[in-house]
């Protein structure tokens, strides 16, 4: 696991509750977090109610090339703006024959590539070693043990079995799919669409409204990854409308309260120093905007975020132009 944050510390814990024979090696940057779970068994930092059960303490360090020198699979689960930093001392030679995992839900500023592409393009990854988790699935659920579902997604699906079979639990069931595509653009654009739905919230708009939102969204969605990947696929699935439901709606959406804080009035920067967590959605809009100048896909919510993140707009003169092309 590469990552220290709520996401990276619910994994953890779902793959220590999974009763297949493993070994679970964690990095994070943090020094005095990793003495802390040493000690205490607990991230101190992220849902801290979560009882950390690594089989040895030295396979908790800040030492990223042992920690991958360690494992088979390796899961990403950083902020994506962070991914080139963190791995900044990884060559492709130390990730030759390793399975990568993202988790990240993200996209790669400056590159404009979501995290299997990314992997590809600078690591030489083959994509039939790339695999992504998607959700529905909240960090802070998993905590509480209440049961979630995951898609666990790769080209090789008998591979994404095998992954999935690290991570079922009494309280996770997963699914498979050929999708990592799709599924992981899906997670991307997700993201941004919770972000207008916290903007919507925080001007003012009802439940009436946010359900003609996010019904256009997974419509902009189906558009967006039929451009980019055209494949048969079910957009209805938990992996993509799920996720957007779950991301849009629920109170532990970190981007849902982002928007949610720029429709109130807060300044963009603002927002940011005040939440201590990434939206990812905030680094996703524009990485998306100048990627779909390429596709030319119709996506005015996407537009609209962008126009008030990173335009200064108004977020309630965007939002009732936005209302006038939903249906």
């Amino acid at each position: 696991m590469i990552g220290g944050g709520s996401w990276a510390t619910a994994i953890v814990k779902m793959l220590a509750d999974n009763l297949a024979e493993k070994e679970i090696f964690w990095w994070m940057r943090n020094e005095s977090a990793i003495e802390h779970i040493k000690k205490f068994k607990h991230n101190p930092n992220y849902i801290s109610s979560v009882e950390i059960k690594l089989s040895q303490d030295d396979h908790i360090s800040s030492d990223i090339n042992s920690i991958i020198k360690s494992a088979d699979f390796v899961i990403l689960n950083v902020p994506a703006a962070f991914l080139k930093t963190t791995l900044a001392s990884i060559t492709a030679e130390d990730l030759k024959g390793k399975k990568i995992v993202s988790a990240i839900k993200g996209i790669v500023p400056e590159d404009n590539l979501i995290i299997g592409e990314f992997m590809h393009e600078k690591y030489g990854i083959p994509y039939h070693d790339i695999l992504v988790v998607s959700g529905p699935c909240h960090a802070e659920e998993v905590a509480l043990e209440k049961l979630s579902y995951l898609t666990i997604a790769c080209t090789n699906v008998e591979q994404a079995s095998t992954f999935a079979s690290f991570l079922n639990t009494r309280y996770i069931k997963t699914n498979v799919s050929d999708d990592i595509f799709g599924t992981e653009y899906a997670a991307v654009l997700k993201n941004i669409y919770a972000v207008a739905s916290g903007i919507c919230h925080g001007i003012g708009y009802g439940d009436n409204f946010q359900a003609v939102l996010i019904s256009n969204a997974i419509r902009e969605i189906k558009r967006f990854v039929d451009a980019v990947h055209p494949i048969d696929r079910d957009i209805m699935e938990s992996a993509y409308l799920g996720d957007l439901l779950v991301t849009a709606y629920s109170q532990f959406s970190r981007n849902r309260t982002f928007g949610n804080m720029v429709g109130k009035g807060y300044t963009v920067k603002s927002a940011q120093l005040e939440m201590n967590m990434v939206a990812e959605g905030y680094y996703a809009v524009k990485c998306m905007h100048i990627k779909n100048q390429a596709c030319n896909v119709d996506m005015p919510i996407c537009k609209a975020v962008h126009s008030i993140i990173y335009e200064n707009r108004s977020p309630h003169i965007e939002m009732k132009l936005l209302a006038e092309k939903l249906n």
